[in-house]
């Protein structure tokens, strides 16, 4: 046994949050050297944390940074995996994978959600708790053990255990993904705005994104993330730009070179 494992299961007869860091060793396969940015990863925004200073605090910033972490360690990893594929079809396969719907399924499988912390009601448009986790979990991993280990473990024990890509590239594009496929086909600029942010009577997040392709409005959408948002108002726009032949014209007069 490497001298370091060996520490670590020393440690753990003394640790207080022995469950956590067993929990977290049995997902990624390390032990943990800073058990507080894990425990700050299963702490939901609707039960926060409060620090020794009095503030409070949750799992939003880490969520933030395993999202930069985990889409650069996929599309790296797709890079390579696939060396004769296009742009296009990268940046809709990397969608695929960081997805929303594929986050939260993976973190349902690892059970994330029996260790978050959170006060909200179980329903359609908050049921993202367990992939919002998981971005979180990846960020703690990323301060804790560093870029390599964080590297090693979205790839082996998050993308390799949890996706078939042989499959994956066959499924159907996610909207964003086609939207901004067509877009780099046709060399039109594509532009997503937060138009309005609000709270629901349950005092859950709303967001408003219009979509803008070569400067002309296209469609808005609002969803309880900004990514679902995101998806809907792509949806809106692909069926306009497939039911409304003017609307389609005036955006591709707009392209600055020649479609390829």
């Amino acid at each position: 046994m490497p001298l370091s494992n060996a520490i670590s299961r020393i440690r753990l007869l003394f640790i207080k949050d022995k469950e956590l860091y067993v929990f977290i060793h049995r997902i990624t396969g390390y032990y943990p050297h800073d058990i507080r940015p894990y425990r700050l990863a299963m702490i939901h925004r609707s039960r926060p944390m409060r620090l020794a200073d009095g503030h409070r605090c949750n799992n939003e910033r880490l969520e933030f940074l395993g999202d930069a972490v985990l889409s650069n360690v996929v599309a790296e990893f797709l890079y390579h995996t696939y060396p004769h594929r296009h742009e296009g079809f990268l940046t809709s396969t990397r969608a695929k994978i960081v997805q929303r719907e594929s986050l939260n399924r993976i973190g349902n499988s690892l059970h994330l959600d029996s260790h978050v912390h959170s006060m909200m009601r179980s329903s359609s448009h908050n049921s993202y708790i367990s992939g919002n986790a998981l971005e979180a979990l990846v960020g703690a991993v990323y301060l804790d053990q560093g870029y390599k280990r964080c590297r090693s473990f979205i790839i082996n024990r998050l993308i390799k255990k949890h996706f078939d890509l042989n499959e994956l590239v066959k499924t159907e594009q996610n909207f964003k993904s086609r939207l901004i496929e067509w877009t780099q086909k046709y060399r039109v600029t594509i532009e997503y705005e937060l138009v309005d942010s609000y709270t629901d009577a349950d005092k859950n997040p709303v967001f408003r994104t219009a979509v803008i392709l070569g400067g002309i409005f296209a469609s808005d959408a609002v969803g309880y993330s900004k990514k679902e948002a995101h998806q809907a108002a792509s949806k809106k726009a692909l069926d306009r730009l497939k039911q409304d032949q003017q609307f389609c014209e005036q955006v591709l007069a707009t392209a600055t070179e020649q479609p390829v």
